[in-house]
């Protein structure tokens, strides 16, 4: 009889991670059903208790050099402690004193030269030693040539030849680039942290009339919750008595509260604005639409194809292959036409020395590593060369709308006078508005200062939630409410009606201005598209990529700013609908999502790669693969053409390392390469391959034309 087991495995960073621990644990007996998901550091299994034990599990891994906690499940993974601090990792322990080794060689090298090889030697040993050790375990557990097993066999090859130093230094960097994939795996856990602290751990039950605080976890469908003004909701529930409005944009992405009464539907960990609410409870806190989105942030994290680092593809066949070459080199032509063994045994070790990864090693970490820097420097930060690489391939770029596309919050469009001056009519709508929280009073406010109006005094200010404010002025009492309330306490004239109207199909929303019964205009306000969002968007269009803005938001708002930024529109998504689109349209090409909020975390795990605004939530910044410190739409196109230049960049490194060993390899065959110049074909590629990735750091200057 078999038993699930899930364990968390700490140090589990990536794809290749993954493999090693999988093809361990299918050759123990009685194991089946093996899930490793590198992204939650979580395995599960099923066993056979009678022919495995856990314990014989757990030891499997620690040999692999992983760490297996006791509990994998979701719940555990969000409530365990944040991941320890890197410089204290085993990767970074690790680096650091592969590099103290490297630096003591350099300094024993300048004061006692006669002790080149030998100190640099050492000091890759101290690199070497775990690294090949990992390389010894994963070939006996099924991985014989993993990336650990090319870094053993290239530094190991590099000292037999002499060439001591290079090893030192290829085994550093190696310890650097997996301490740096260490670092970003942590970051972007911590999605799924943010995500569950956007519910309340408490909440306010009502039972027999007498209000109690509970857990929000022991939440039943059913039961009667109070959230007061400013509370989050803290599961989804129905309104059954109390009118607000409801900042919905955690969940939906709209800018602009929602009123809500009686009937209407609440999401869990939406904020509640001014009024108090009743809900009855209609989801456990385990199915509500937070705990949705994390079940969808997990699968899709789960679903996605990690992309194989570009030396493990090589590694499965290029060291053996070499090894094996040089062999027949060596063995055959004395054995099968009587050459003299010394002349093809140093044919043979120049062909070892040539096939030598040691360039093509490096070739692709650092041109990523260039790239990265490049990037960084004008705000685009990308967590690993898998993100980056993938940029580049994208045909497709979608957008969320709030706060993405648009600046975030709303702002004055237009003031319409119906009776006196525009100047006067904002002037009385500030002072009714000031003193509100409310996101559309506030631009009121500020617009009205900044155009250095006299903002008159208000009294007895009272707010009827959903409709409008009244307060008094000294001229009598002024209502700026919804044009639904001002035709329910004024005439209005078909021409101020067909004004309100073409307001509102612009996408605005519009508020009136009432003195007593007297309409005096209309106030527009819209949460308007950012300044450099239709350059960012024509320049993506010039790269030949499709552009698409999928929004939570309202369709008419949704549209009218799509027109005005002449991008494709979907409008009126939640997450589960967003994320499925962007499953549609992976199903044509690579898509690279582009959002904020936490309504976006699922479409940025599930999209080919995920992109983050600089100034978003943060689960949307530790979802997403990369992010755009600068908070500008620009970035995007910036990010796919770094992305570009780093992939024609990598394969150039490809073509002069491969291409330089092949026109190496044939000189060699026919006795024209002594062995100083077999060296130089791969300390020189080495160096052309370094020269030509720190090329991309002139990125800045090239933005406009690609690197």
């Amino acid at each position: 009889m078999t038993t699930a087991l899930k364990l968390r495995v700490d140090g589990m960073d990536c794809g290749a991670c993954a493999t090693k621990i999988e093809n361990a644990l299918k050759r123990l007996p009685g194991v089946s059903d093996i899930d490793v998901n590198y992204g939650l550091q979580r395995l599960t299994l099923a066993y056979d208790a009678d022919r495995t034990s856990p314990s014989t599990i757990r030891e499997r891994i620690r040999t692999l050099g992983y760490t297996p906690g006791d509990d994998g499940t979701a719940a555990a993974a969000v409530g365990a402690p944040s991941d320890e601090v890197w410089w204290r990792s085993r990767k970074a322990q690790l680096a650091i004193a592969s590099g103290l080794a490297l630096a003591t060689a350099f300094v024993i090298d300048r004061l006692a030269p006669g002790w080149t090889v030998w100190v640099y030697a050492l000091a890759t040993l101290v690199g070497l030693a775990p690294i090949a050790r990992r390389a010894a375990v994963g070939s006996l557990s099924g991985t014989p040539f993993s990336i650990e097993t090319l870094m053993s066999v290239a530094a190991a090859g590099a000292i037999a030849i002499g060439e001591a130093e290079e090893a030192a230094v290829v085994v550093f960097l190696f310890a650097v680039g997996e301490l740096l994939e260490g670092v970003a795996a942590s970051k972007a856990r911590a999605g799924i942290r943010a995500l569950v602290d956007l519910v309340p751990r408490t909440a306010l039950r009502e039972r027999d009339g007498v209000a109690e605080q509970v857990a929000a976890a022991d939440l039943a469908v059913g039961d009667i919750v109070i959230v007061r003004p400013g509370d989050r909701a803290p599961s989804d529930g129905e309104v059954i008595s109390g009118t607000s409005e409801v900042n919905q944009a955690p969940v939906t992405g709209e800018s602009v509260p929602v009123a809500k009464g009686p009937g209407a539907e609440i999401y869990a960990g939406t904020i509640n604005g001014n009024g108090q609410l009743r809900i009855a409870i209609t989801k456990a806190a385990a199915d509500n639409t937070i705990a949705r989105i994390i079940h969808l942030v997990e699968e899709a994290q789960s679903a996605r194809a990690p992309m194989a680092r570009f030396i493990d593809r090589f590694s499965a066949w290029y060291t053996p292959a070499a090894m094996a070459a040089a062999g027949l080199i060596i063995v055959l032509p004395p054995l099968v036409a009587g050459a003299e063994w010394h002349t093809w045994i140093y044919r043979g070790l120049a062909v070892l020395l040539i096939a030598c990864p040691c360039a093509l090693v490096i070739s692709t970490p650092a041109a990523i590593a260039s790239g990265l820097a490049a990037g960084a420097r004008k705000g685009l930060l990308v967590k690993g060369g898998a993100a980056l690489e993938t940029l580049g391939k994208v045909t497709t770029v979608a957008f969320d709308k709030t706060g993405t596309l648009t600046v975030g919050r709303p702002q004055v469009t237009d003031v319409v006078a119906f009776d006196g001056e525009e100047n006067d009519l904002l002037a009385k709508a500030a002072a009714v508005e000031r003193g509100s929280n409310h996101p559309l009073g506030l631009a009121i406010i500020a617009r009205a200062e900044g155009q250095g109006l006299a903002i008159p005094l208000a009294y007895g200010v009272t707010a009827t939630p959903g409709k409008a404010i009244t307060g008094r002025l000294r001229t009598g009492f002024v209502s700026v409410g919804s044009p639904r309330f001002a035709a329910e306490q004024a005439t209005l004239t078909a021409e101020q009606t067909a004004a309100l109207q073409a307001l509102e199909d612009a996408g605005k929303t519009v508020v009136v201005v009432l003195e007593g019964k007297r309409p005096l205009g209309a106030v527009a306000l819209r949460d308007e598209p950012r300044p450099d969002a239709v350059e960012g968007l024509a320049q993506l269009r010039a790269m030949g990529l499709r552009t698409v803005m999928l929004t939570g938001d309202n369709a008419r708002a949704a549209r009218a700013i799509g027109e005005t930024l002449q991008i494709e529109v979907e409008a009126e998504l939640l997450p589960d609908a967003k994320l499925s689109r962007i499953q549609d349209l992976r199903a044509h090409g690579l898509i690279a999502m582009i959002g904020d909020g936490i309504n976006d975390a699922p479409a940025l795990a599930a999209a080919s790669v995920g992109v983050s605004m600089g100034g978003g939530t943060d689960v949307a910044l530790e979802t997403a693969d990369a992010a755009l410190l600068n908070d500008k739409v620009t970035g995007v196109a910036d990010l796919v053409r770094l992305s570009r230049g780093t992939l024609r960049n990598i394969w150039q490194n490809v073509a002069i390392a491969l291409g330089l060993k092949a026109m190496f390899l044939g000189t060699t065959i026919v006795g024209a390469t002594p062995l100083w110049m077999a060296i130089l074909a791969d300390t020189g590629a080495t160096v052309l391959v370094t020269t030509n990735a720190l090329r991309l750091l002139r990125f800045e200057r090239t933005a406009k034309t690609g690197v």
